[in-house]
C-alpha cells in the first residue's frame, strides 16, 4: 500500500496521494454511499480497506474517482493547500504544506548533502494510524439521510497557482457563500503524517448528536469557531481555520487583505440518491 522506502520527494507524493485516495474511499464506504462493486479490497496489516475503483455501473463512484485524479494534478504541481468533502452535517477536511529540503554542509567530507530527516517506518506508522482512526471514527457516526448531496472543494496557495489553473474535473467555484451546516458542530482531530516533503493533516467536523463516542484526545477542546478559505497560508492553520455554530463561512478573503480573493475550485455537485 505504501512505498517501500520515502526519503525522496517523489516517493513522499506517492505516499500523500494514496492516503488520500485511501481516506475518501474509506469515508464514503463507511457511509454507505456506493454499493460493495465499487470498491476493491487491500489490507493494511490486519486492517481490511476498502479502495474505490471505476466502477462503470456506478456513475457517482466513477465521479468522485476521477475528482480524486483532478487532486492528484494539483498535489503534483503543489498548488493545492486544501480539499474539502462535505455533507450536511459532515465535514472532512484535507490540509497539505509543501517542504523543501535544505542542503547542508557535511563537515568531514566537505560537500553539501541532504541529511536524512525522517524516518520512512515512523512515517508508515504515522499513515497506519491516520487510517485506523479514521476507520474507528467512521463506525462511531450515526447513519446518514437517504437522500444527501456530497460537495467537493479544492483550496489553493494563491502566490504559486496561476489564476486560470483549473484541476481535470474541476471548476471555479461558482458559490462562494456559505455552506449550510445542519446541527452543533465538533471538531475532532483524526491525525497528521509527515514526510520530508510533504504534510498531510485530516480533521472531522460534525454534529454533536450524530457522534455514538468519541475519544477525548480526537476532540479540538477550545477550538476555532469558523471555517475560513485560508488553507494553510500560515505555519499553523489552527489560527486561521475556524467553525460557526449554524454555518461553515468560506471568506474567499486572504489574510493580507480583502482585495485579493482565495482561489477554489469545485466539481458539480454529487446528489446521492438511492444509496447502498
Amino acid at each position: 500500500l505504501f512505498p517501500e522506502s520515502i526519503t525522496t520527494e517523489q516517493q513522499s507524493l506517492v505516499l500523500v496521494k494514496r492516503l488520500l485516495a485511501v481516506s475518501v474511499s474509506c469515508i464514503t464506504y463507511m457511509r454507505g454511499l456506493f454499493p460493495e462493486s465499487s470498491y476493491g479490497t487491500r489490507y493494511l496489516d490486519d486492517l481490511c480497506l476498502k479502495i474505490l475503483r471505476e466502477d462503470k455501473s456506478c456513475l457517482g463512484s466513477l465521479q468522485i474517482v476521477k475528482w480524486i485524479q483532478g487532486c492528484f494534478d494539483a498535489l503534483e504541481k503543489q498548488y493545492v493547500s486544501g480539499f474539502f468533502t462535505f455533507f450536511i452535517t459532515e465535514l472532512y477536511q484535507f490540509k497539505f504544506k509543501y517542504k523543501k529540503k535544505v542542503p547542508q554542509m557535511d563537515i568531514s567530507s566537505n560537500h553539501r548533502e541532504f541529511v536524512t530527516g525522517l524516518c520512512s517506518e515512523d512515517v508508515k506508522q504515522a499513515s497506519r494510524l491516520l487510517l485506523r482512526t479514521l476507520y474507528l471514527l467512521m463506525q462511531d457516526l450515526g447513519p446518514l439521510p437517504n437522500d444527501i448531496t456530497l460537495t467537493m472543494k479544492l483550496l489553493y496557495y494563491n502566490n504559486v497557482t496561476p489564476k486560470d489553473y483549473q484541476p481535470p474535473g474541476f471548476k471555479e467555484d461558482a458559490s462562494p457563500g456559505d455552506l449550510l451546516f445542519g446541527g452543533d458542530p465538533l471538531n475532532l482531530r483524526v491525525g497528521s503524517v509527515s514526510t520530508d516533503f510533504h504534510l498531510m493533516k485530516v480533521r472531522v467536523t460534525t454534529d454533536k448528536k450524530r457522534v455514538r463516542k468519541a475519544d477525548s484526545n480526537l476532540i479540538q477542546k477550545n477550538g476555532p469557531t469558523e471555517i475560513s478559505h485560508q488553507g494553510l497560508d500560515c505555519e499553523e492553520e489552527e489560527e486561521n481555520t475556524k467553525i460557526n455554530l449554524l454555518n461553515l463561512a468560506f471568506s474567499q478573503e486572504e489574510v493580507i487583505g480583502p482585495e485579493k480573493k482565495r482561489k477554489v475550485s469545485e466539481p458539480e455537485k454529487l446528489p446521492l440518491n438511492g444509496r447502498k
